[in-house]
């Protein structure tokens, strides 16, 4: 039992203060970078560019097949375009499997994923500051990088990220 009133006070106060941070490690819209344009080709041969992306919410994933926390991760973001495409959310996959297309188009068709997947190198990576596995973007409407994860990510911290996005965009849009 705490006895100290000035504990309780404490313990309460840094409840609140919890459970008042936003969901999010966004960065500021006015502080976000551009992310690195690239076109690369996916699994059907279709050059597949960043910059075509503009205009949407996208999530772009870094992840290889023999990353156990990315093949966590890839049903989520299954089911976050699922969810969100309709609003504006466009996922998709960079590979950085060495052997390419070969581990790639097995991985591809047996979990059935519903979004594009190019095959990248660590050059393409090291735009994006990644030097390890699994690592996600979060890149807003006008192409600039709203988060960068490292690691696996939380789902519904993320899938909160996505919405705020979603709607920070929206609301942009309205004004204009």
């Amino acid at each position: 039992m705490i006895r100290s009133p000035f504990a309780r006070i404490a313990i309460v106060a840094l409840c609140f203060a919890l459970s008042a941070r936003a969901p999010a490690d966004l960065t500021a819209a006015n502080a976000r970078k551009t992310a690195s344009d690239f076109a690369l080709k996916d699994s059907k041969g279709a050059s597949v560019k960043l910059s075509d992306y503009r205009g949407r919410v996208v999530l772009l994933d870094f992840w290889a097949t023999w990353c156990e926390g990315c093949k966590l991760e890839i049903p989520w973001y299954m089911e976050f375009q699922n969810k969100y495409k309709a609003s504006g959310l466009s996922v998709l996959g960079v590979s950085m499997d060495e052997d390419g297309w070969k581990s790639v188009k097995p991985f591809l068709e047996e979990k059935k994923v519903n979004y594009p997947v190019v095959i990248g190198d660590w050059d393409l990576a090291k735009l994006f500051d990644i030097t390890a596995l699994p690592v996600t973007l979060l890149i807003d409407r006008d192409g600039k990088v709203a988060d960068l994860h490292a690691g696996m990510v939380d789902k519904d911290a993320f899938q909160s990220e996505i919405q705020i996005l979603l709607k920070e965009s929206a609301a942009k849009s309205a004004a204009k």
